[in-house]
Formats: structure tokens, sequence, C-alpha cells
């Protein structure tokens, strides 16, 4: 991968808002920086000059890396700079496919079960989306929707959780480039997540479970449509399958 360099003069400075979270807000900064483009892929991040730009040691910018590698968005390589990770669509296709049939799964075990506290959470999740999008707050809406999407699986057991829970962190650069190119299409995914979680309420868990496994296709399949439009996405059409969904 061609590399290039990330510079002061391009990175936008950060403010510290709480001392006792920095390596958070600094992981928050970048990961913004590289799911809009403003760091590229191929970007080498070099740890002093970004220190510099932020006015933070070295310590959290370290800890702000570890968390990034986790997500798949910067390089892990020992002994070597870290570089922003390009687009795959291999990879996007396999982590949507898997989570298609662990969300798909875990919402037709969930229907029926939720407590009237998690229905609550999962309506206020929902109001929050559609409040943050109307205020282009993209951090609250990613956060709402993760919260959403926790909740409609949530019986799945915390085991099950935690990973679906990381394929959607892993997602997000994704999701993020979805919203970019596809802004227009907001409503009509609100009222697939509302049908979802309708589904849930009414312990309809084979109907829920095909409304989950065409709602991450119809992400998934956009972007790969907008990156690599000759991508035959048969894991992603598989995953469907299984879930006893159709693709429209």
């Amino acid at each position: 991968m061609e590399q290039t360099e990330a510079s002061t003069a391009v990175v936008p400075g950060l403010r510290i808002t709480d001392p006792r979270r920095i390596s958070v807000e600094v992981h928050t900064h970048l990961r913004q920086l590289i799911v809009t483009g403003a760091l590229p892929a191929g970007t080498e991040l070099k740890q002093a000059e970004l220190a510099r730009a932020f006015a933070v040691s070295r310590a959290p910018l370290r800890e702000a890396f570890r968390m990034l590698q986790e997500e798949g968005l910067v390089s892990a390589e020992p002994n070597r700079r870290s570089v922003v990770l390009g687009f795959d669509p291999a990879e996007l296709e396999l982590l949507y496919a898997a989570r298609i049939a662990l969300e798909s799964l875990g919402v037709r075990i969930t229907a029926g079960r939720l407590t009237t506290t998690e229905a609550k959470d999962a309506g206020a999740a929902l109001r929050e989306m559609e409040r943050a999008h109307r205020a282009a707050d993209m951090g609250s809406w990613s956060a709402a929707h993760h919260r959403f999407h926790r909740v409609v699986v949530v019986r799945c057991g915390s085991r099950v959780t935690r990973t679906i829970a990381s394929y959607a962190e892993q997602s997000e650069p994704y999701v993020r480039a979805y919203q970019a190119d596809h802004a227009d299409l907001f409503p009509d995914r609100h009222r697939e997540h509302t049908e979802i979680l309708t589904a849930v309420l009414d312990g309809d868990g084979e109907g829920g479970s095909a409304l989950m496994a065409t709602h991450l296709a119809g992400t998934a399949l956009r972007v790969l449509g907008d990156f690599t439009p000759d991508h035959p996405a048969e894991a992603v059409r598989a995953a469907v399958a299984q879930a006893g969904a159709q693709l429209h």
C-alpha cells in the first residue's frame, strides 16, 4: 500500500474536554478523521507528530492506536509505524455475513422476551437516532444505533452479544461511508429499525429475523456497490438466505 504522511498541517488539533479520558478522546478524534477520509488509506501515523498536533503525551496516543488496531482501522505490525488501512471488500462481505447470521439469530431468540425496561430503552434509542440525524450529530446517532442493536439481540447472552458488538464496531467505517453517500435513505432505514423493534415486541421471531437480515444486507450491498460494483457478495446473500429472508 502506498503510504502518505500525516502532517500537523492537515490534521485538525484536539481540545481535551475530560483529562481523565485523554486516550478515549484521542481515539475518538483519530477514528473520526479516518472514517471521514481526513486521514486516507495509506497514511503513515507518526506518534511524535500527532502528539504535538493534539498536545498530548505518547502514552494516551499509544492506547488510542491500540484501540484503532483492534477495530481494524490501522495496521498492527510489530516494530513498525501504524498505517491507515484501506477498504477491503472481502473483509466487509464476511463481516456483514457474520453479523447477519448472529444478529438475525439474536432477534429470533429475543423476540417476545424483552423486559419493560429493555423495551423502553430500545424505543428511546430509536428516538435518539431520529433526533441526532436531524441535528447532524453522527456521534450521538452512532451511540444510539449501537444501543438499539444491542437491545434487540440481548437474550443471546453476554458472550454472543459481545461478539456482535465487536463486529458492529468493526462495521462502523462502512456504516459511516454508507451514510455519507446515501443520506437520503435515512427515512427508509429508520423505518426498518422501527419494524425490527415491532417484530421483537410482538414476539415475531421469524419476521424479525428476516427483517434484521435484509436490513444489514442493505448496508453491505450498497457499500460494496459504491466501491466495488462487480463484487458478487455471495457470503452476504447466503447469510440472508440462511436467515430465511429474501433480498428485494
